[in-house]
């Protein structure tokens, strides 16, 4: 699963590709290891935290989340980042499926 259940909301695991061009989730992917996570990519560059800014942004629109309500909690020097999603877990959880979901 790409997302887990946190004490205040949900975690949630991103690969992300900074300078993709546009800012897109782009579904789910399994990698070789059998970990899976959302693709989602930015077009701000990865320097000086602009593309986690990006990526929280893009997440909180998505989702209709508050800004301040996701964070990036591990990985934030690397393609691969979990996600601190506030909020009432059940809910968030069915915005991410819905969103994964989309062509």
């Amino acid at each position: 699963m790409y997302f887990r259940t946190a004490k205040d909301g949900l975690d949630l695991f991103v690969r992300l590709t900074p300078r993709g061009g546009e800012d897109a989730i782009e579904g789910v992917e399994t990698t070789s290891d059998g970990r899976s996570h959302l693709k989602a990519r930015v077009r701000a560059a990865p320097e000086k935290g602009a593309a986690n800014a990006a990526l929280e942004k893009l997440l909180a629109a998505e989702l209709d989340l508050a800004r301040r309500s996701v964070s990036v909690v591990a990985g934030e020097t690397a393609r691969l980042k979990t996600v601190r999603l506030t909020g009432d877990a059940a809910a968030i959880a069915g915005r991410l499926c819905a969103l994964a979901e989309r062509p």
